[in-house]
């Protein structure tokens, strides 16, 4: 869908019945105004997801300046300027009430920023009731150099990661973001590039578009992180659009809101060039809890294993063999069971994933029997 400019408006109530007025959510849209404002128009409770790149308040003194006498090209837009700690506190706190009210319960909120103003951020979230999961450290792969040689390079810039509650159902595709990170837990601290090249956008006079400009590689990995297609997202200072352009390439809805005219051209211009990923390409690997529960024992009944089959762990350490009944039960010493008790039981566990835990042979080589499973799964299209 195109990307249009508009400002919310509200739907009227049914005369007839006492009901709060509801309001069309403005999928697709820059709204162009000022944030606090623009999500006082949007209704309670109806977004999945909120990512916020609020002013840094960097109270830069004076222009910098790189050894050779050239002009950095830093942030010193009106945008980012405050009067006080305490006014900038009091921007923070309304804007972040504002998205709370926004918020699905089971939604999550990212909000990044620099040491500026990132700890003043987090006790912010923290006074309004959100609850923090983590923070995440982004380790810029090629940071700006600090000129002056005063201080550390400042290379990392920080995001914090909240539910609505301590007791919120959020979304976590814990098992996508192991896939994106080479089959290993991912970390809360990511390495990735800033902007640069082809991906770092230009005004018509060929600086940049946006002192700030984020890279889409890190929206990229925090929309697969904890949202699904379809799901809403809102970008409050939607700046270039980067949120806007990540969103439509996975197929997530999006709403930005942006003061400043000449980001919304930009950002208007950006998402209208940008394709979305194939359908093909959007199947994600399913988390355990979403895969459809399957019994042991009708494998057995199907036919994929047959009674009598021995089965080991991958140490060869324990052999069972397979009965009648989609029970185990032990070669050698006493035990029986499913595949989930007796591979605790003789692990001495509390627990087993007997799925991982028990392999077969196959070709002269252990196969776990989740194998099994899967096919099963793939042969019924579940």
């Amino acid at each position: 869908m195109a990307v249009v400019q508009r400002i919310q408006r509200k739907g009227t109530a049914v005369a007839s019945v006492k009901r709060p007025k509801l309001t069309m959510l403005p999928f697709e849209t820059i709204i162009q105004g000022d944030c606090i404002e623009a999500m006082k128009g949007l209704p309670d409770r109806s977004i999945d997801m909120i990512f916020a790149d609020p002013p840094y308040n960097l109270q830069l003194g004076g222009d910098l300046h790189r050894p050779d006498g050239s002009q950095v090209d830093a942030v010193d837009d009106d945008w980012d300027k405050f009067d006080s700690l305490a006014t900038y506190d009091a921007f923070t706190k309304a804007w972040l009430r504002e998205a709370r009210r926004v918020l699905k319960d089971d939604g999550t909120i990212w909000v990044i920023g620099s040491y500026h103003n990132i700890f003043r951020v987090g006790a912010a979230l923290q006074d309004e009731g959100f609850w923090i999961l983590n923070d995440i450290v982004w380790r810029k792969a090629n940071p700006m150099p600090n000129f002056k040689g005063t201080r550390f390079t400042n290379a990392h810039e920080t995001m914090i990661w909240c539910s609505k509650s301590e007791k919120a159902r959020y979304t976590f595709n814990y098992r996508t973001m192991k896939a994106l990170n080479d089959d290993l837990q991912m970390r809360s601290d990511w390495s990735l590039p800033i902007c640069s090249g082809g991906e770092r956008l230009k005004d018509d006079d060929g600086h940049k578009a946006h002192p700030t400009q984020k890279p889409e590689a890190l929206l990229y990995r925090v929309m697969l992180a904890c949202t699904e297609p379809g799901d809403i997202v809102l970008d409050p200072f939607f700046g270039t659009g980067t949120t806007g352009a990540v969103a439509r390439r996975l197929k997530r809805r999006w709403i930005g809101i942006e003061r400043e005219t000449k980001y919304v051209k930009v950002a208007r211009q950006r998402i209208d060039s940008t394709l979305p990923l194939d359908e093909s390409a959007m199947v994600l690997i399913p988390e355990k809890k979403a895969q459809p529960r399957v019994a042991f024992g009708l494998l057995v009944e199907l036919g994929l294993i047959e009674p009598g089959t021995m089965l080991t762990d991958a140490k060869r350490r324990w052999k069972a063999e397979v009965k009648a009944d989609g029970t185990l039960a032990l070669v050698e010493g006493a035990g029986a069971g499913s595949i989930h008790k007796l591979g605790a039981t003789v692990q001495g566990a509390p627990s087993c994933n007997g799925w991982s835990f028990w392999h077969y042979e196959e070709a002269g080589k252990l196969v776990e029997i989740d194998a099994l499973r899967q096919r099963h799964l793939a042969a019924t299209g579940e």
